[in-house]
């Protein structure tokens, strides 16, 4: 049995093939997608609870002494692990957003799996966070389908990370692999993100047709060039209808912590000075909200960094905002914020403006944000997203017939007026905001494992 596997930023999601047609299968509870979190009392008890519940061991000696150290270390804090401590996608982020201090909670692992700098004992890790993830996701489908399920095609984008090229690439792709195989999969095959979903989008078209697939997800987005059509169903070899690619580490993510850092940090002292007039460090502001850049969150929340964020409370002209940003530390609010951005993201594609409730930092406080205001926010991954766009265009050679736009952030008006001014008289389409990768990715899978 075989399915594909959108792993994404945001939310993971399998899909299997059924006469002819990819069937999406519930993951948690009737929902088909699960969001991409993991929550588990202490970030040692990921590796132990994998090994422990899971039964998942090691498969070298590194693994094995990131074990070792993470039972260790339970044991000195006296925890003792039981069955049900480790929650994935709403339950992890019920939990979290109940009681954030007392839990470890990791939202979007995807996104750190390219960083450049990662020690050894690190990719360790984050391989135990994603296997912990996909073995879950493999026995909720397994349970959906009542069998079990031996191949996966995983969708994966153009680039990884930002920087560090092909070798970044190479460092995710090599986790997700061994993940995979670690949560009981034989064989695994890869396709990028892209193009899954430029072929489920060809099974809608009756004539040949070529289209630049604009696939922003959650935390990259990816454009391809794609001849697609009823002359190119399921050939093995499609090397030739791939014409060009572009992508980059931006998306969905990007967009809510930019929102955030310019729209809900100045309530945190963002963009005050000090009594001598001096600006406060932008760093402190951006960090606590950069939920996927690894060394950023570390600084944040690093000890070391307390006594910092008081002496910038005491020489803040409006000390009453730092010791908001000093409760965002206490308690581990970065998440949250971010969420609230995005909830706020969600509801100006619908309407002109929205009200973000601010009172886990004050009582009654609250900001009001406009599309105007919101479409300042991001503009600079706008920007970035618009030359991708441009990149993979000037890449194939080729302007396309048609412009087919997927991926959750895709759904933003101000990226789709993005698009149709980058490309102007060319039509702009859109199928499954959410699914249409997932389904690609069986449809592959059906011609890769037959």
């Amino acid at each position: 049995m075989f399915i594909g596997f959108d792993y994404g930023t945001a939310n993971c999601s399998v899909a299997v093939m059924e006469q002819g047609q990819p069937r999406h299968l519930q993951l948690e509870g009737n929902n088909t997608m699960i969001p991409s979190t993991l929550c588990a009392p202490t970030r040692e008890a990921v590796s132990e609870y994998l090994f422990k519940f899971m039964g998942v061991k090691p498969t070298d000696q590194l693994g094995e002494q990131v074990l070792r150290r993470a039972i260790a270390a339970n044991r000195d804090e006296d925890i003792e692990l039981a069955k049900g401590d480790m929650l994935f996608g709403q339950a992890a982020l019920d939990l979290y957003l109940s009681d954030p201090e007392e839990v470890y909670y990791v939202k979007s692992p995807k996104s750190f799996l390219g960083a450049n700098g990662l020690h050894e004992v690190q990719i360790s890790f984050f391989e135990d966070l994603v296997t912990a993830m996909m073995s879950n996701i493999k026995t909720q489908a397994e349970g959906a389908l009542q069998q079990s399920i031996e191949h996966t095609m995983i969708g994966r984008p153009i680039n990884f990370q930002g920087s560090g090229g092909e070798r970044a690439n190479e460092q995710a792709e090599s986790i997700l692999r061994r993940s995979a195989v670690r949560a009981g999969f034989k064989s695994v095959e890869f396709q990028f993100e892209p193009v899954a979903a430029g072929l489920e989008f060809e099974s809608t078209l009756t004539e040949d047709k070529t289209v630049l697939v604009v696939d922003i997800g959650g935390g990259t987005t990816d454009c391809s060039m794609i001849q697609m059509g009823p002359s190119w169903f399921k050939r093995i070899d499609r090397q030739s209808s791939l014409l060009g690619h572009s992508g980059l580490r931006v998306g969905g993510n990007d967009l809510d912590i930019h929102l955030a850092f310019r729209q809900l940090m100045p309530e945190l002292g963002f963009g005050t000075q000090t009594q001598k007039g001096i600006d406060m460090p932008i760093s402190q502001f951006w960090n606590p909200i950069a939920i996927n850049n690894v060394v950023a969150q570390g600084d944040f929340y690093a000890n070391a960094n307390l006594a910092v964020l008081d002496q910038l409370r005491r020489d803040a002209a409006q000390p009453e905002k730092l010791a908001r940003l000093i409760k965002v530390y206490h308690e581990k609010l970065g998440y949250q914020l971010v969420r609230k951005a995005e909830e706020c993201k969600i509801a100006l594609s619908e309407r002109t403006a929205q009200q973000v409730t601010l009172h886990e930092l004050a009582d009654a406080l609250s900001v009001d944000i406009s599309q105007s205001e919101m479409a300042a926010a991001i503009e600079s991954p706008r920007v970035q997203i618009s030359q991708l766009i441009t990149e993979a265009v000037e890449q194939s050679g080729v302007r396309p017939d048609m412009v087919y736009m997927t991926g959750g952030t895709a759904k933003s008006p101000v990226l789709r007026e993005t698009v149709e001014a980058l490309l102007p008289g060319i039509p702009v389409v859109s199928g499954s905001y959410f699914g249409s990768v997932t389904a690609g990715l069986a449809r592959w899978a059906e011609v890769a494992f037959k």
